[in-house]
């Protein structure tokens, strides 16, 4: 599976409910990046948010083991700042190895949950 993945990912759509219903931290209403990294060697990852009314923040920086999945929640992220609940964002992931991404979102605001995910989009 060496060949598997890209090194750039960007999920276009991105929003954290500030609320939400049920226990923590199953139930917080969230955004989670799953990171697949089928390699024979650590993957290096590079997080970047983007918004409609002000500058880029990031990298993030997360390390990935080899042959090892790794589940990052966006309200975890905290260096270099927390990524904003209630506001509408834009993600790009970068690799030093291929890797597969895909983006879920818990939103928990109320009792009737819902629960979003798609593959994120993949280039080289």
């Amino acid at each position: 599976m060496k060949n598997l993945g890209k090194r750039n990912w960007a999920i276009a759509e991105g929003y954290i409910p500030e609320g939400s219903h049920g226990p923590e931290p199953e139930m917080l209403s969230h955004e989670t990046a799953c990171i697949l990294n089928p390699n024979d060697a650590e993957a290096h990852v590079r997080i970047t948010i983007y918004f409609a009314d002000r500058e880029p923040v990031g990298p993030y920086e997360i390390a990935v083991p080899a042959r090892r999945t790794k589940h990052v929640r966006f309200n975890d992220l905290e260096d270099p700042e927390p990524v904003p609940r209630g506001t509408e964002y834009a993600s790009t992931i970068e690799s030093d190895l291929p890797i597969v991404v895909q983006h879920t979102r818990l939103d928990s605001r109320q009792a009737e949950n819902a629960l979003m995910t798609t593959i994120a989009f993949g280039s080289d």
